[in-house]
């Protein structure tokens, strides 16, 4: 990746093909619970094929527009957490539980955590492969921030929060250290759950992300915090978190932060509390339909710049755009690629 001023990227998910899973809002009954999610169209190994090849369309798609650093947009996951951690030790979904989560934002119905966390084997190494094949462009892949997998889980077993986020940060880093030597250009670890608990974050929520990147040395490594997928009927307050969690961010090792601000409407000048990170700047928001102008996007990166170097500023949505229909999301990364170019073309770059 060269050092170029408003690179693009995405967060990580994409929407799905209608032929391989059934469309659900995000919070429909029984069955957008953490572990479940919407009911693939096909099985065994029609289901296999079928996502080989929706990660073949959404990298084309991403492609085609233009996005620099792009991602297989989750195809093969039901749940951005469980794809993980239902292949580590220690987890139940057969039998869940009731939990709060996102201080209190919202009573899911989680898995639980019945013994010690371990991971046995590779998890996402196949899936990496599978885009390096089929991508010549730098690409990303996704693991679950250990808060987040905390906080979307009933402990049964550890009884400390803290405890329970180092051995899940233990098995991500081995998880992490293969994706760095299989040749990952970004390795993101998703804690939307940063901005729900500052307090945390800064007792211990900076310690166990920073165990998560021992011993990765090649890829960059990124953490991606918003204030989660928006869902009707479910309050999505903007708490004042940010200016906590960014000054303790810049006391860690990782090297790029994706952080939300255009759905949020909150002011670029936090940027000036993370100098040496670079920043996924989100100007896309994933919660209407309505594509952002070029124009638009291109002035909201041009206000970043005025805080930290374009050059540490890369053009990226809120969060993931996987609440959206294939069309709107496609449209809105072309808006994207734009408004960056034209970003770029203000600054004589």
């Amino acid at each position: 990746m060269t050092e170029q001023a408003f690179l693009t990227t995405v967060v990580g998910s994409m929407p799905k093909p209608t032929w391989l899973q059934e469309k659900l809002p995000l919070n429909t009954d029984n069955k957008q619970v953490h572990g479940k999610g919407a009911d693939w169209r096909l099985s065994d190994e029609d289901l296999e094929a079928a996502q080989d090849d929706a990660v073949r369309l959404t990298l084309h798609d991403q492609g085609r527009a233009g996005i620099d650093i792009v991602s297989d947009g989750e195809q093969r996951r039901k749940s951005y957490v469980t794809y993980v951690t239902g292949r580590l030790e220690g987890f139940d979904y057969q039998t869940t539980a009731k939990k709060w989560t996102r201080n209190r934002r919202r009573l899911a119905e989680v898995g639980r955590c019945t013994g010690p966390v371990e991971r046995r084997a590779p998890i996402v190494d196949d899936d990496l492969r599978f885009i390096l094949a089929e991508t010549e462009r730098p690409t990303k892949i996704t693991l679950p921030g250990p808060m987040t997998v905390v906080d979307s889980t009933a402990d049964e077993h550890y009884g400390d929060e803290r405890e329970f986020a180092l051995a899940v940060a233990a098995a991500l880093n081995a998880e992490a250290r293969e994706l760095d030597a299989l040749g990952a250009a970004v390795i993101q670890f998703d804690e939307p759950v940063f901005s729900r608990y500052p307090e945390k974050v800064a007792d211990w929520g900076i310690e166990v992300l920073d165990r998560c990147l021992e011993g990765v040395d090649q890829a960059k490594t990124a953490v991606h915090i918003c204030y989660s997928y928006p869902m009707p009927g479910v309050p999505r307050p903007i708490v004042d978190s940010y200016p906590v969690i960014l000054a303790q961010l810049e006391k860690s090792k990782i090297d790029q932060l994706s952080l939300e601000f255009e759905a949020s409407k909150l002011d670029p000048e936090l940027l000036r509390l993370c100098p040496s990170k670079t920043v996924m700047f989100g100007c896309i928001d994933n919660g209407t339909d309505a594509v952002e102008a070029p124009e638009q996007i291109a002035e909201k990166l041009l206000a970043a710049a005025q805080h930290l170097p374009p050059e540490q500023i890369q053009a990226a949505p809120d969060c993931g755009l996987v609440p959206l229909s294939m069309d709107v999301a496609r449209a809105k990364l072309r808006a994207l690629v734009a408004g960056a170019e034209l970003a770029r073309q203000r600054l004589g770059r």
